[in-house]
Order: structure tokens, then C-alpha cells, then sequence
């Protein structure tokens, strides 16, 4: 889970190494325990250390090199420690090879064991100094870089995106990838590739999606693209039409308070979506049973998918955690439509079912990122409309998955009634950003708690397990969400004095008896934060804080506004810990590794 970029300039009197600067720094959520540049002008330079992009650039001053071409990395450790040696670009031993790396060699051991008793010798602890060094292997047998690089690729075990650059063969980048996202931009200036597009949205629009096993070479007069067989190819040449400035803070403290406020956009955008829903629909055999397949937040908008398809078209539906998807995959059948939920289209887990599902079954993708992995693999795509998302806690991309979920369930129970009522929630959406005050005074009472418990039933149970992820993601206190039925069933006995209880009860048919578990936690002392309608006022008499939200908000189509105060209270928290909410520790936005 790293990021990786690189430029080769057609003007050869201009710097290659600002622009590269530039371009990682758009990526610094993909990793930032680590960030290398190399350059070249008659010899590769190394600029690397750990640390996030600005303590280092204050060390190194990173854009400050020499050379129209080069490579850059950020990382999120795999392999060794953050440190300088393990920092990316990693180098052969003679300081002629340069590579930058994304995923995980899972043979690196053997292969380095091979090296050494070759008389290579190592330096850092990372999987990825093997390429190199094979490269270099390569090379010294005659090899030019791109066919080095291809023999490198044959003994590869794992996932990875490669950019290699040699002082052997200058003006000259050499891209392939497996199992991990890349793509190439054209430009007017010159040739990019990135781990993702708000990397080079500033400097290329045209962009190209190598598949697997093909080698791309990017060079002063364009970029060529060689099958895994050698073949040139044509590819097709795709425009992304998302702009700069949707990549950028524009005024915000953070991305994630930028993409909060986002939502109702997001959603209005994603409801534009309903014809493309229908057409899919309408090409599907008969459904006798839908399998979500999905990992963290996007698993939760998944299970209220399950609840949707369920009780308004009455299909039998699973939700499978992508990574346990393989204990499940003898069950699918032709009639199994299996739907892929992913922001980035890139997650490594998800890929791997998707592929054994296209063996059997109907798939569909669900993805905010054009022309990612999921899109070009499943049988039918829903393409999100949230724009880019750069806070590694997933907000509008949720409300966005979601808002396609409920347009594909009432779609299938051809339930214009909740047709009508999604056209309603970007306003409603507004309405609760228009009372940010509220959560922020509630927050400032909560930095002490070191647990928190998120209640809720029925639709809402998963609005409370994604609002207690959002808030152990970025703020690291212990956060649980539980169906609220199941607190005698266990959970009960840690409910102490004083422990906040996050309690998610919208008007409707499970209010009585989540109020009747409400009671159950406040008699143990613990101090109730309800996010419930405008109109109980028998919530507000029994909870210590209560945020309103308008009474017109239905049980069905709740988690797509309820989310929203949660996501507030778990931002404000955090802001209130001094922790930096876009880049929590320990994890990264696209989770390219199994």
C-alpha cells in the first residue's frame, strides 16, 4: 500500500524533480511513513528518507534535483522498518538501476538468498531490493531494460507495480504491474505514471490502463505498451474528467471535513446513475440470490444492502468479508449475482474473489475510480460519482456506495416510493451539515473516553458499526458497534459509569425497542449520545446529549443521513486529540496487499 510515480519530459531543459514532488505529494495518502525521489542527468540521484513528505522535504529539499526524468515513492511499510535504507527508490549495487515499488514480492527470501550466493550484496530490509538487483543481473547478461525488467516479472511471486530507470539506458522509464493499480498519463509536457489519478490530474487528462503482464516504456517521444507476449498493442486511451481542484482542500482544515461536505453532492451525483442501474437490471436472468463481496466500510454498506434486497425484493443475500471470500466460493451458482464493493477498485482481496466469482456467477462492480481493476474485470459496472477521496476514512465514497446499493434494490422491487424518498436526501444531508456547532460542543466532551459503544437495529445496525469504525480509525480510542438486540447477549457487561453509548435510533418500526436497550445502558451509568429525530422528545429527556436530526427522515433511507453526524463526532474527536484525521497510523487508503 505505497504509492508510485513517474515523469519523463520532453523539454530537456527543464527539471523533472518538482513536478515529480508535486505528483507524490498527491499521493501521501496511499503511505507516508516514507518518501524517495531519483533522478537523472548522467547519473541517478537519490533524494530518500522516513517521515511524512514535508518533514522530509524540510531535510532534503526534495524538488531541488537535476534531471527531465525520474521516479518517486511514499510508503506505508511492509517490509523493515521505516527507515532511510528502506525507504523507496531502492538501487542495484552499482547505483545504475533505480526502482520504485507498489505491493508485495511474497518469494523475495529466495530470490535474495539466490542473489547473495551469487555475490550480491543487500542493504535494506525490503522486499523490493530484489528488483533491482535482478535487473542489473539482467542487464550484465545483455539484456536492454525493458526485456530485464520482463525476465525480473518471471521470477516475481506477488502482487506489484514496477518503475525502473537505468543510467545504462537513460531517457527511459519502464512501468509493468500485477495485482497492484498503475496508470500512464499523456501529456502535453510529457509522459506520467501514478498509483492513482489525483497524482498527475495537473498534468495529463488522457490516460491509459496497462493490464497484467504488460511492459510500458515511456521515453521522450511517447509511450509504447508491449503485451506479455512482447506484441505491441494499441490501448484504448480513456479522459479522466475529474479536475484538479476537486483533489484540493480548497479552504478546508482537512480532506475529510472537505469530503463530509461533499455528501450531498456526492449523493445527488450518484442518483444521476438510475438509467445505467436500470439497463443492468433489465440484462440480468433471473436472481436467486445476490453475495456482497466487500472489506471494511464498504462490508458495512453491504450489509445494508442485505437488509434492502431482502425486505424489499425478498432475494436471499450474503455479505462475505472479501478476505474470507474463498471459504465460501463453492456455493456460487449461475444464478448468483455477486456484487463487488470497492472505492478504489483496486483492493487486493476483492480482485482475487472477483476473479474466482467470474467463474460461475453474474458479477458487479460498484467503484468510484474509472477504469480500476474492478471495472475492467466485472460484468457489469456501477460507477460511483463521489469524485476523488483523499482522507484515507472512507466518508462520501460511503454515502456514495450506499446511495447506488438503495437505487439497485428499488430497482429490483420496483419500489418507486423509495425512488422518491433518495431524491430527498441530499437536502436533508445539508440540513445536518448546517448544524455542525452541535457536534463539535458534544465532541469536546468525549477526548477522555478511552471505548465507545454504537448501538443500533435493523437498517441502522450497520449506520453504528461504520460510525464506530470512523471513529477508531483516525481517533484510536476503542470504538465497538453492536446490534442493539445483542447486548444481553454479552456485551452488557462492559457497560460501565461513564462509558459513552452511541445510540442510532431514527423514527420507525425499531425505536420501542431500541429505546428499551437505551434505558438498559443508561441504569449502568453509562452517558447516552442519541442521534434521533427532531420531533422525540422522549429521546432528549433520557439522553445526556442528543443530536436532531429531521423527523422526516425514514427508517429506510436513514443510514445515508445518519452517517453523517457520526463521521462529524468521530472528525471533532480527533481534531480535539491533536491527531491529523486524513493520515491515521497504520493504515492507507488503497489496500493493494492481501
Amino acid at each position: 500500500m505505497c504509492g508510485i510515480v513517474g515523469c519523463i519530459l520532453k523539454d530537456n531543459d527543464e527539471d523533472v524533480a518538482p513536478i515529480l514532488f508535486d505528483c507524490i505529494s498527491k499521493l501521501e495518502y496511499r503511505g507516508y511513513d516514507s518518501i524517495g525521489l531519483a533522478t537523472y542527468d548522467g547519473n541517478i540521484h537519490v533524494k530518500k528518507d522516513k517521515g511524512k513528505i514535508d518533514e522530509v522535504n524540510q531535510k532534503l529539499d526534495l524538488p531541488n534535483m537535476p534531471g527531465d526524468f525520474g521516479i518517486a515513492h511514499v510508503r506505508w511499510a511492509t517490509h523493515g522498518d521505516p527507515s532511510k535504507l528502506n525507504s523507496h527508490p531502492q538501487l542495484d549495487e552499482e547505483n545504475t538501476i533505480a526502482v520504485v515499488h507498489n505491493g508485495i514480492i511474497e518469494n523475495n527470501t529466495k530470490i535474495k538468498a539466490d542473489l547473495i550466493a551469487e555475490g550480491h550484496t543487500f542493504k535494506s530490509d525490503t522486499d523490493t531490493e530484489v528488483i533491482p538487483h535482478l535487473i542489473q543481473k539482467f542487464m550484465d547478461e545483455g539484456f536492454d531494460l525493458e526485456h530485464a525488467v520482463r525476465k525480473t516479472i518471471e521470477i516475481l511471486e506477488g502482487a506489484y507495480a514496477i518503475a525502473a530507470i537505468s543510467s545504462r539506458e537513460p531517457d527511459k522509464i519502464v512501468a509493468t504491474r500485477k495485482d497492484s493499480p498503475l496508470i500512464i498519463g499523456l501529456g502535453e509536457d510529457g509522459y506520467y505514471l501514478a498509483s492513482d489519478s489525483p497524482a498527475i490530474l495537473k498534468y495529463a487528462k488522457d490516460i491509459i490502463y496497462p493490464e497484467k503482464g504488460e511492459i510500458i516504456i515511456l521515453d521522450k517521444s511517447g509511450v509504447v505498451v508491449h503485451d506479455e507476449f512482447d506484441n505491441p498493442i494499441n490501448k484504448e486511451v480513456d479522459t479522466i474528467n475529474w479536475t484538479p481542484e476537486m483533489a484540493e482542500k480548497e479552504g478546508y482544515d482537512h480532506f475529510m471535513i472537505k469530503e463530509i461536505n461533499e455528501q450531498a453532492t456526492a449523493v445527488r451525483n450518484t442518483l444521476t446513475q438510475r438509467d445505467n442501474i436500470q439497463k443492468i437490471i433489465d440484462d440480468l436472468d433471473d436472481v436467486s440470490r445476490v453475495c456482497f463481496v466487500a472489506c471494511g466500510t464498504s462490508y458495512h454498506a453491504s450489509l445494508t444492502g442485505k437488509y434492502l434486497l431482502e425486505s424489499l425484493a425478498g432475494i436471499p443475500t450474503d455479505v462475505i468479508l472479501a478476505s474470507e471470500f474463498k471459504y465460501s466460493a463453492k456455493t456460487l451458482k449461475e444464478d448468483t449475482l455477486v456484487i463487488f464493493i470497492s472505492q478504489s477498485g483496486e483492493t487486493a482481496d476483492s480482485l482475487k474473489a472477483l476473479d474466482v466469482a467470474n467463474q460461475t456467477s453474474k458479477t458487479l462492480g460498484i467503484v468510484n475510480v474509472a477504469g480500476s481493476s474492478i471495472t475492467r474485470r466485472a460484468q457489469y459496472v456501477i460507477q460511483t460519482q463521489a469524485g476523488p477521496e483523499i482522507g484515507v476514512a472512507a466518508t462520501k465514497t460511503y454515502v456514495s456506495q450506499l446511495t447506488a446499493i438503495y437505487m439497485f434494490s428499488a430497482l429490483m422491487a420496483e419500489n418507486e416510493e423509495l425512488l422518491d424518498e433518495l431524491d430527498k436526501v441530499p437536502d436533508f444531508i445539508d440540513e445536518v451539515l448546517m448544524d455542525v456547532e452541535s457536534i463539535k460542543s458534544m465532541s469536546k466532551r468525549y477526548n477522555y473516553a478511552k471505548d465507545f459503544f454504537y448501538l443500533g437495529r435493523g437498517y441502522v445496525y450497520p449506520t453504528a458499526l461504520e460510525g464506530a469504525l470512523k471513529l477508531k480509525e483516525i481517533s484510536y480510542i476503542h470504538g465497538e458497534g453492536y446490534a442493539a438486540g445483542e447486548l444481553k447477549h454479552g456485551p452488557l457487561a462492559l457497560i460501565d459509569e461513564g462509558i459513552p453509548v452511541v445510540i442510532v435510533i431514527p423514527p420507525g418500526e425499531s425505536h420501542k425497542k431500541t429505546m428499551s436497550n437505551l434505558e438498559e445502558v443508561k441504569s449502568r451509568g453509562a452517558h447516552i449520545l442519541a442521534f434521533g429525530a427532531d420531533n422525540d422528545y422522549e429521546l432528549k429527556n433520557k439522553s445526556e446529549d442528543v443530536f436532531c436530526i429531521n423527523s422526516e427522515v425514514s427508517e429506510i433511507i436513514s443510514p445515508l443521513v445518519y452517517i453523517v453526524p457520526l463521521q462529524l463526532l468521530s472528525y471533532y474527536v480527533t481534531i480535539g486529540k491533536g491527531f491529523d484525521p486524513d493520515k491515521p497510523r497504520n493504515l492507507a487508503k488503497c489496500v493493494t496487499v492481501e
